[in-house]
């Protein structure tokens, strides 16, 4: 992590300091979510999309009838078969006519049932709210809530994912859930919420932070004919979709990308083939040890990886790495594994200290001469990785869209799910619960306005 960190830093700068290059007009998600096209921009375009799927997890509870979180249907947690309005977005971007095309802005509101506003009650919640200067050569930057630039699945528009779920170690290790201001106590035990309305697994009081930070980033992409390289440095919060902070430490990200472009396509559908690396670094305050005293505990992240796109075919494969604050579930707001909660940091089964590895491969064809498209991923997550209460988890998920055209399409997913304590027996330890855990289903309607 160290390597890609001081790699990074080094082909950034570098990056940073060609401005006597043509900058590329050319979309990539740091250009597409960042800027507006000079000179043609229009002053407010109102744009957004609704997501509504319907999913089934097919896990049975353990011996004794209780359920754990990955048995049941996010974010409410409390069924296994449910109808949902996942995301509904609506949003303006723009550029600052008639004075100054080279000021853009993107702001975007969220109002479906998900980790962003259910968790703290919230009808509708900013995701987005920035401002973009252009003025300088090879150095746009840019202010506010927004997303950090980093892993793929994090850092591309959500309404162009072709899946209806992340994986498990974008899931776990990168779509993060920030410590509980107060000390939440011990983690509850498993339950059925079926039959017991007061079991309540979700223990986290702040929305999860939708892979956005606020702070100030610096970024560009040039072209070299056929190849463009894109750079980003970023200094945030550290606090996700919270517009204030919570302790005085700056969370940093540095993004690199290089991509040979094959001159077809556009937008999110532009053909290419990209390598791209990242890192992100900061600290979290939690009271770790239930003293009354709030520690600091440093949270690291590093990736890499490759995306391939030229119809009918795609391609995508990432590895990720994780230093610190490894979250365990909802149901785990000690961030310890086992059920009473251990209030040792440096526990085998506390994530404060842990780490945690994991990689995804997937790809997709696009059946020539149809609207149809058939997608595979397998996605591999070790959480509390080298401990003895490591968690390997395994999926292989089939999908298949139907795109009624480029603005609306169907989704069919079906997901087949291995979870295991690699240390314990069947049915023993975490096993003891982890065993049950099956596959999930699901179909959804994307329509982009």
């Amino acid at each position: 992590m160290n390597y890609i960190k001081r790699s990074i830093i080094a082909m950034a700068c570098a990056g940073a300091m060609i401005t006597t290059v043509n900058t590329a007009q050319a979309a990539n998600w740091l250009m597409l979510q960042g800027t507006e096209t000079a000179g043609t921009a229009a002053r407010a375009n109102v744009w957004g999309f609704v997501q509504l799927d319907y999913q089934a997890d097919t896990s049975e509870p353990n011996s004794t009838g209780g359920y754990i979180p990955p048995k049941l249907l996010g974010p409410d947690l409390n069924t296994q078969h449910a109808f949902n309005v996942s995301r509904a977005r609506i949003g303006v971007r723009g550029a600052a006519l008639p004075l100054d095309d080279k000021v853009n802005y993107f702001i975007l509101l969220e109002g479906g049932n998900n980790g962003i506003t259910s968790i703290d009650g919230s009808s509708v919640k900013f995701t987005d709210a920035s401002i973009t200067l252009n003025h300088i050569p090879g150095a746009r930057v840019r202010g506010g809530l927004f997303k950090y630039p980093g892993a793929e699945e994090g850092l591309q528009a959500i309404h162009v994912f072709d899946y209806i779920n992340f994986t498990e170690v974008s899931n776990q290790l990168l779509l993060e859930r920030f410590p509980n201001r107060v000390h939440p106590g011990t983690n509850p035990a498993p339950c059925d919420p079926t039959v017991t309305p007061a079991c309540n697994l979700n223990r986290f009081d702040s929305p999860v932070g939708a892979f956005r930070d606020v702070g100030v980033q610096l970024f560009d992409a040039f072209k070299f004919g056929n190849l463009e390289l894109s750079y980003a440095a970023m200094a945030g919060n550290g606090n996700g979709l919270n517009f204030s902070d919570n302790n005085d430490k700056l969370d940093t990200y540095l993004y690199l990308s290089t991509e040979w472009l094959f001159g077809s396509g556009d937008g999110p559908f532009r053909e290419g083939l990209k390598f791209f690396v990242w890192t992100q670094n900061g600290e979290r305050l939690f009271d770790g040890n239930n003293d009354g005293t709030y520690e600091s505990y440093d949270r690291d992240r590093a990736g890499l990886g490759i995306k391939f796109l030229k119809k009918p075919w795609r391609f995508t494969a990432e590895y990720m790495k994780g230093e610190g604050m490894i979250w365990n579930g909802p149901d785990k707001a000690t961030w310890a594994l086992v059920p009473a909660g251990d209030l040792n940091p440096a526990h085998a089964s506390n994530g404060l200290l842990a780490e945690g590895t994991g990689w995804y491969a997937e790809g997709g064809i696009y059946i020539p001469g149809t609207n149809f498209q058939v997608d595979l991923r397998y996605d591999y997550y070790a959480r509390l990785d080298g401990s003895q209460y490591q968690l390997d988890w395994k999926a292989w998920t089939l999908g298949l869209q139907y795109h009624f055209n480029r603005k609306a399409r169907v989704t069919f997913n079906y997901a087949m799910r291995d979870v295991n304590a690699t240390s314990f027996a069947a049915g023993a330890g975490p096993n003891a619960n982890l065993d049950g855990i099956e596959d999930r289903y699901g179909i959804q309607l994307t329509t982009i306005f």
